[in-house]
């Protein structure tokens, strides 16, 4: 793949107007693998990522002792699920630098039975999970960040999960709600969960219970205050998981920046991601917008010309990075807000963003929760962007370069996290990818 090189270098294409299908959902995949391996009996998973997020859920649940064969192309996954009865420990499991794995397999592992160690990258064991581990240690589970910092490595001493009731902290991420409500059903007792403070990023908690009802568990809910798990089981069934929402939004600001059109396949206007709504937030921005139950169409305005705003992207904080490539070519000011959580994902994404962002001639006043971006005076200047291992930050702002000639991405390789073809996928719309 192009994306094997230490830098890209890209150059603008004349015209855009291509249609491409995005990679399976990364969020949908992950779910979908653990309540299937989860479940009694065979799944198959149709349109599931190929890549290094959901490998390493693969690899830890077969650890675990489930069957995860990939077929074909490797986008159609069967699984054989353990009815809820892992693979007795001890047992290392390898989350890399996937934060879906840790937090999710950190509680499904509380079902097994002895000790369950996972353990990551260097940047993995700087991510925060303690406001998890708290409260699967409420619900009767032996459980401790090994070094007593609140990250991992997470080591669980598992006998079972007793159930109960719990508060859970979603200031941070609602990943750990959604980890502990996915292994609650195999709970002794029915689990109740309470959200203290601001839950975040609602929508990623309206998929994951989505998924459970899709494979036979109801979740009984107070809006996102409270919710009830009684004790159950999966039931393995065929599963479609939706293209990627995410990896569909470069394409859909590529389309932005270049006031060209881009028809993107696999998702459609009934999508379970909140990432979605990237739409409303483009069209705010002077984008055209059609949608229908397969596919979005995103049409720029003409010649890229971006309107600024304000915008609040908590149920959609991973499209930040994106939005803020955009913002150097508004007409006026972009402010971010609502996204705290962006400073413990692979790399803190909120400073990350000011530094690149300065370094193309923007003036980025940082904040807590979000960015204020005024956009260059100029004509951005081309800058070879620091990437800080995230895979986000390498997609972002190569759409920079779908407008700016002589952007340059180092590390491309970091791509390989979610969405290995990417750049492959960029040649595709008629962008200059030059190795090197």
């Amino acid at each position: 793949m192009i994306a094997s090189s230490q830098r890209i270098a890209l150059t603008p294409p004349s015209h855009v107007d291509a249609s491409l299908r995005v990679p399976g959902s990364k969020s949908l995949t992950n779910r979908a693998l653990l309540v299937a391996a989860l479940a009694e009996g065979e799944s198959l998973l149709t349109g599931a990522l190929v890549a290094e997020d959901a490998d390493v859920m693969a690899t830890a649940l077969r650890a675990l002792g489930a069957a995860v064969e990939p077929l074909g192309d490797g986008t159609t996954l069967r699984v054989t699920g353990c009815g809820g009865r892992w693979r007795t420990g001890p047992l290392e499991l390898d989350v890399r630098l996937s934060g879906t794995a840790v937090r999710f397999l950190g509680a499904a592992t509380a079902l097994g039975s002895g000790r369950y160690r996972l353990d990551g990258t260097a940047r993995m064991r700087e991510r925060p999970i303690e406001d998890q581990l708290a409260a699967m240690r409420t619900l009767g589970v032996r459980v401790a960040s090994e070094r007593g910092d609140g990250c991992p490595p997470v080591v669980v001493d598992a006998d079972g999960l007793p159930g109960g009731s719990a508060e859970v902290d979603g200031s941070r991420s609602s990943q750990y709600l959604s980890a502990l409500l996915m292994a609650a059903p195999y709970a002794r007792t029915p689990v109740e969960l309470l959200v203290r403070g601001e839950l975040q990023s609602r929508p990623f908690v309206d998929m994951t219970i989505a998924v459970m009802r899709d494979f036979g568990v109801a979740v009984e809910r107070d809006g996102y205050e409270r919710f009830r798990v009684p004790a159950g089981r999966y039931v393995a069934r065929s599963y479609a998981i939706e293209g990627d929402a995410m990896a569909a939004g470069y394409f859909w600001a590529a389309a932005a920046v270049s006031g060209g059109r881009i028809v993107t396949s696999g998702v459609g206007r009934d999508s379970l991601q909140g990432d979605a709504a990237f739409t409303a937030v483009l069209a705010r921005m002077g984008c055209v917008v059609e949608a229908d139950a397969a596919s979005v169409t995103v049409t720029g305005p003409p010649g890229g010309r971006l309107r600024g705003g304000r915008f609040d992207l908590n149920d959609l904080p991973d499209q930040a990075q994106t939005l803020a490539a955009l913002a150097l070519f508004a007409d006026g000011p972009v402010v971010i807000e609502h996204v705290p959580n962006l400073r413990i994902k692979e790399t803190d994404r909120l400073r990350a963003l000011a530094i690149e962002l300065r370094r193309f001639g923007a003036v980025v006043d940082e904040f807590e929760d979000g960015l204020a971006i005024e956009p260059p005076t100029e004509t951005p200047r081309a800058v070879e962007v620091e990437t800080y291992g995230d895979h986000r930050m390498a997609m972002a702002f190569a759409v920079a370069g779908v407008r700016l000639p002589g952007v340059v991405v180092k590390d491309p390789g970091c791509v390989a996290k979610t969405y290995p073809g990417f750049f492959d996928d960029l040649a595709r719309i008629g962008v200059g990818v030059v190795s090197g």
